[in-house]
């Protein structure tokens, strides 16, 4: 990622702050129509899942500067969703999710450069994740 996507990043998720509870509505929402499959993976307060999911946006965004500082949560959050049935597949359909919910969330503000910032950083962090699983599956093996 560039200085100018982690920027773009930092700037368009600050716009979907103020409305966190819909986006996160409405990421789930989509994950559930797209993938129907992976819904019974949630099985507590959705509620919860959705604060969960919009604090961690929050941390892994402003941690983009500094990538190193948010690694070994990503590592750990990538080891527990194993145990949830998280697969390397997943990752897409959940990158897939996220984007749409950002272009629904930002209106007009959503550009192609937005887009392919906001691809950027998803592809980082899930490629990150992905590895960390596996590795985490591996050494269990």
């Amino acid at each position: 990622m560039t200085p100018q996507q982690i920027k773009m990043v930092q700037e368009s998720f600050a716009k979907v702050a103020p409305i966190a509870d819909q986006a996160a509505v409405l990421f789930y929402d989509r994950l559930f129509e797209i993938a129907p499959d992976v819904k019974p993976m949630f099985r507590g307060d959705m509620a919860d899942q959705r604060r969960m999911l919009m604090a961690t946006l929050g941390v892994v965004v402003t941690g983009l500067t500094r990538l190193e500082t948010v690694l070994p949560a990503a590592s750990k959050l990538a080891k527990r969703h194993v145990n949830y049935g998280v697969t390397a597949e997943h990752y897409p359909i959940v990158g897939s999710a996220l984007l749409w919910t950002l272009e629904k969330g930002l209106g007009d503000a959503w550009t192609s450069d937005v887009a392919e910032a906001w691809s950027a950083a998803y592809g980082t962090l899930s490629g990150y994740m992905i590895s960390e699983a596996n590795s985490g599956a591996q050494a269990a093996e």
